[in-house]
């Protein structure tokens, strides 16, 4: 017969403290319970836990300094915060601080089981390297910082802004973060918020009843309902129109939907994770998105480099790519001959990993004798100065004809990435559609 799972409860409140108790009594969980921060860490001190649950106030501290405390010294300890109703700023504050996830007084035992049962599940840290390693590869300093990253993340419940370049990777590292952690059998719920129409977005999201608009033919359930349990990751969230900002920071607080016709509210579990090649401070200093929805998305933020900051995975990241190539079309795998290697490690990869894949997709299908010419790569020349600056002007024959494919080169980039929708790829271009449509004819793309 397996141990039973330990829980330390701190709470000056001895109301709130025999709740718990039998609460998580009757959960088959043992509990330890302390009255202020002094026990509590003297507990700490003696005994093993796998939760720790602490009211914010205590009679000599906060909860904050339990919660920092706990992860100088006892980092395996999961810490869930309790405050006081509206207090949103302290809960981000404990999230920031490493906790694991928050309550609200009055304590909802429904929301607080839900909870524990999913703090008990988390694996331990650093287990997880493996799995992460092989979906996420390279082994450069700043790849190690963002396994080490995800690995902690995994651990918490705290919405997490992943911000980065388009095709740097930004949904294989939101991916990992919830298959790292307790969610990882509920499903992981990815919608770009750019490809949604805004007039079916409140639908999309939330749900509508049958008959409540023209061509609701059937009850559906919305995108929260269907990441209950589990993770929703709403990638380009800076394309969401102001309006539905609104609607989403509500969902958010108050952890509940009412889809389209709908008279009551549903209550839904989700973990929010979030990303946007554009600069969301900008956004928000623009005026195109709400600052408050920022602070609730913005709790932590996880940044995912650039191909061109991590050179040195170039060569394991394209060799994985043609042995991948290989198996899908049953042949064998193409070479790369040194002069390719040494024309990737110096272009400037503005479309990044999703760009390498591109372009050795091409190089595979177009190289002779399964040898990868750097003449097969077809890189753009603006983007093969290393460090960025101007390009060597002797290497420029004709400058209209440089500055053509320069432009060819990005308009077909922002196709490749918004998959060929034209309207989608003049707005990553600040272009107006009438100039799109102009420049693809001019360009002999059309």
């Amino acid at each position: 017969m397996s141990p039973r799972q330990k829980v330390l409860i701190v709470d000056d409140e001895p109301d709130i403290r025999e709740l718990l108790e039998i609460t998580l009594g009757r959960m088959k969980l043992d509990t330890f319970s302390a009255r202020n921060l002094g026990e509590a860490q003297a507990l700490l001190s003696r005994e093993t836990f796998d939760l720790c649950l602490t009211d914010m106030r205590l009679p000599d501290g906060t909860g904050l300094e339990l919660v920092q405390h706990i992860q100088q010294r006892h980092p395996n300890v999961p810490v869930a915060m309790i405050t006081a109703y509206g207090s949103l700023e302290t809960a981000i504050n404990a999230l920031k601080a490493g906790a694991f996830d928050f309550l609200t007084k009055p304590v909802d035992l429904t929301r607080l089981r839900e909870l524990v049962s999913s703090a008990l599940r988390l694996p331990a840290p650093g287990g997880t390297g493996v799995a992460i390693d092989r979906r996420l590869l390279g082994d450069s300093p700043p790849m190690r910082a963002l396994r080490k990253h995800i690995d902690k993340l995994a651990r918490s419940q705290a919405p997490v802004y992943i911000s980065g370049e388009s095709g740097s990777g930004k949904e294989l590292v939101a991916r990992l973060i919830h298959e790292q952690g307790p969610r990882a059998s509920q499903p992981f719920i990815p919608v770009n918020c750019g490809a949604i129409p805004s007039e079916l977005m409140e639908s999309e999201f939330f749900g509508h009843r049958k008959g409540s608009f023209s061509g609701a033919i059937e009850d559906k359930p919305g995108l929260f309902q269907a990441a209950h349990s589990g993770t929703l990751f709403l990638d380009e969230v800076a394309d969401l129109p102001l309006a539905m900002q609104v609607k989403l920071l509500r969902a958010i607080q108050e952890k509940a939907v009412r889809g389209v016709g709908e008279q009551q509210e549903t209550v839904v579990d989700v973990r929010i994770l979030c990303a946007t090649h554009k600069d969301l401070d900008a956004e928000v200093a623009a005026e195109r998105f709400r600052q408050d929805l920022y602070y609730r998305l913005n709790v932590i933020e996880l940044r995912v480099p650039p191909l061109r900051e991590r050179r040195d995975d170039i060569e394991s990241l394209a060799s994985h790519v043609l042995k991948r190539l290989a198996i899908n079309t049953g042949q064998p795998a193409a070479k790369l001959h040194p002069q390719a290697l040494d024309a990737l490690k110096s272009y400037r990869f503005p479309g990044n990993v999703r760009e390498l894949e591109n372009v050795l997709e091409r190089a595979h299908t177009l190289c002779e004798n399964k040898q990868i010419e750097a003449s097969d790569l077809r890189l753009a020349e603006g983007n093969c100065n290393p460090e960025g600056g101007v390009p060597d002007l002797t290497q420029i024959d004709n400058l209209e004809d440089y500055l053509e494919n320069v432009e060819r080169n990005l308009i077909l980039q922002a196709l490749e990435e918004t998959r060929w929708n034209r309207t989608a790829a003049a707005q990553r271009l600040n272009l107006s559609f009438r100039s799109m449509r102009y420049r693809l004819k001019k360009l002999g793309l059309d």
